[in-house]
């Protein structure tokens, strides 16, 4: 098994902090004190994929169908919305 390496900073100056919500064991990195899971269930969503997302929507296409085409969830997609309305003037 390798040894851990902290995301933030490279180091591997790993302890156990416990687990989160889902049983997962959480790690904190002694050099710059970040919290981090060994392998997360969450992805980012990059930019190239909210761009695609951007185009889409003003297509009019169903959510449903963007969530589907973009692999984000439908609750992802529907806050991602709103903010993008909230911010328009």
């Amino acid at each position: 098994m390798s040894p851990l390496i902290c995301p933030s900073c490279g180091s591997q100056k790993i302890v156990k902090n416990g687990r989160i919500h889902n049983g997962k064991q959480n790690h904190k990195c002694r050099a710059c004190d970040r919290q981090f899971v060994e392998a997360p269930q969450q992805k980012r969503i990059d930019q190239r994929t909210k761009a695609l997302i951007d185009k889409l929507l003003l297509e009019k296409l169903p959510l449903a169908g963007i969530a589907r085409v973009c692999d984000v969830s439908d609750s992802w997609l529907q806050q991602y919305v709103n903010h993008k309305y909230a911010t328009v003037p």
